[in-house]
C-alpha cells in the first residue's frame, strides 16, 4: 500500500513537472518572434464576420504564426478573442503570437495613402484615384455627385466640385469611393470652420461664393504670398462690377464640354458657357477646382491693394497693375517681348 502511494505521488509529481515544462515551452513560444513567409511582406485579409477558427487558419497558412495552438493560447492569454477586427493586415517582420493578436485587437489594418493636390477638379481627382489603383474613376465621379453631403453649407450645390478637400488620405484597401468622398467633404467642413462661416456672413458672401472665389485664386497662382493679392484683384473687380476675365474659368468650361486639349486660344474666350467669365459678369456659377486652406483664407482676407490686373512673369509669379495702360505695358514686356526673345 505504501509503495502504491509513493508511486502515485511520483506520477503526480512527474505530471506536474511535465505540465510545468510544457507550459514553460508554450510561454516561451508565445513570446518568440516568428516569420514563416518568404519575401519582405505578407498580407492577411480578415473579412467581416470571420470566425476565430478561420482566423487561426489564415494566419498559420500565411506563415505569420507557427501553428494554431499557439494562436489559440495567445487569444486566451490576452483575452482579446472578442475584440479582433476585420480588415487587411500587413506584416513585414517577425512577430510573436501575442503581438499578432494585439495588432488585430487594435484594428491596425493596412492603409495606402493617396494625395490630392490643391486645384484639381472632380474629374482630375477621379483619374488620379484610378491611376493609383484605388478603384474606377467612374465610381469616384458617381460618389462626387452626391451633393447631399454639402447641402447644409451650400444648398445650391449640384455636385461636390470645390468641396473635396485636397489632402493626403490613408485608406484600407477596398475602401469604396463613397467613403473617401465623404472623408474629403468632412475634411473641408473641418477646415471651413464656424469662424470662417461667420467671416463670410459679415462680408455678405455665401459659402458657394467663397469657395468659388478661392478656386479662382487656387488656379491662378501657386505662390503663397500672391494668393491674397490675386484674391484682392477679383474682389476689387466684383466691387466695381468689372468682368472677372479669368482664363481658368474658360479652361474649366472647355473641360466640361470635352474640348480642352491643353491650349487656350483667343477664340476660346468667346465660348458660350456660364463659366466663361469673359462673357458673363461676376463669379462663375460654382467652384472650378478644389481650393486649399490658404486660398480659402485669401478669399476672405484679401490684401489691401488697389490692383485690377495681373499677368504672368512666366516663372510662376505675376506682376500686378492698377490701370489698363500699366497692365498693357506689363503684357508687352512679360508676354509679347518675352516670347519674341525665345524665338
Amino acid at each position: 500500500m505504501r509503495r502504491l502511494l509513493l508511486t502515485l505521488v511520483l506520477l503526480i509529481g512527474l505530471a506536474g513537472i511535465g505540465a510545468y515544462v510544457a507550459g514553460t515551452a508554450v510561454w516561451g513560444r508565445l513570446h518568440e518572434p516568428f516569420k514563416g513567409y518568404e519575401g519582405a511582406e505578407q498580407f492577411v485579409d480578415i473579412p467581416p464576420g470571420t470566425g476565430i477558427p478561420e482566423i487561426r487558419r489564415r494566419f498559420v497558412a500565411a506563415g505569420v504564426v507557427r501553428d494554431e495552438a499557439l494562436l489559440r493560447a495567445a487569444l486566451w492569454w490576452t483575452g482579446e478573442a472578442r475584440n479582433l477586427r476585420a480588415g487587411e493586415y500587413r506584416f513585414d517582420q517577425p512577430m510573436t503570437p501575442i503581438e499578432v493578436v494585439e495588432k488585430l485587437a487594435r484594428g491596425d489594418v493596412y492603409a495606402r495613402s493617396i494625395t490630392f493636390p490643391e486645384g484639381l477638379t472632380m474629374q482630375e481627382m477621379a483619374r488620379l484615384y484610378e491611376m493609383r489603383e484605388f478603384g474606377k474613376a467612374s465610381a469616384f465621379i458617381e460618389a462626387a455627385r452626391n451633393a447631399a453631403l454639402i447641402t447644409d453649407l451650400d444648398p445650391d450645390a449640384r455636385d461636390l466640385e470645390g468641396y473635396l478637400f485636397p489632402d493626403t488620405y490613408a485608406l484600407p484597401r477596398g475602401t469604396p469611393a463613397s467613403r473617401l468622398v465623404a472623408l474629403m467633404v468632412d475634411r473641408f467642413k473641418a477646415t471651413y470652420t464656424e469662424e470662417t462661416r461667420a467671416a463670410a456672413e459679415e462680408q455678405d458672401l455665401t459659402t458657394r461664393q467663397v469657395v468659388t472665389l478661392a478656386s479662382l485664386v487656387e488656379k491662378e497662382t501657386g505662390q503663397p504670398d500672391e494668393r491674397p493679392v490675386i484674391a484682392a484683384v477679383y474682389r476689387n473687380r466684383l466691387r466695381i462690377r468689372m468682368p472677372m476675365q479669368a482664363d481658368p474659368t474658360v479652361v474649366y468650361a472647355m473641360m466640361r464640354a470635352g474640348t480642352y486639349n491643353g491650349n487656350l486660344r483667343r477664340d476660346d474666350l468667346s465660348m458660350d458657357s456660364p463659366y466663361n467669365t469673359y462673357r458673363y459678369p461676376g463669379l462663375p456659377p460654382g467652384p472650378i477646382a478644389a481650393p486649399g486652406k490658404a486660398s480659402l483664407d485669401a478669399a476672405l482676407m484679401p490684401a489691401a491693394v488697389p490692383y485690377l490686373y495681373f499677368v504672368s512673369r512666366n516663372d510662376g509669379s505675376h506682376v500686378f497693375a492698377r490701370t489698363l495702360a500699366e497692365h498693357n505695358r506689363n503684357v508687352r514686356e512679360f508676354q509679347v517681348e518675352f516670347f519674341r526673345r525665345r524665338r
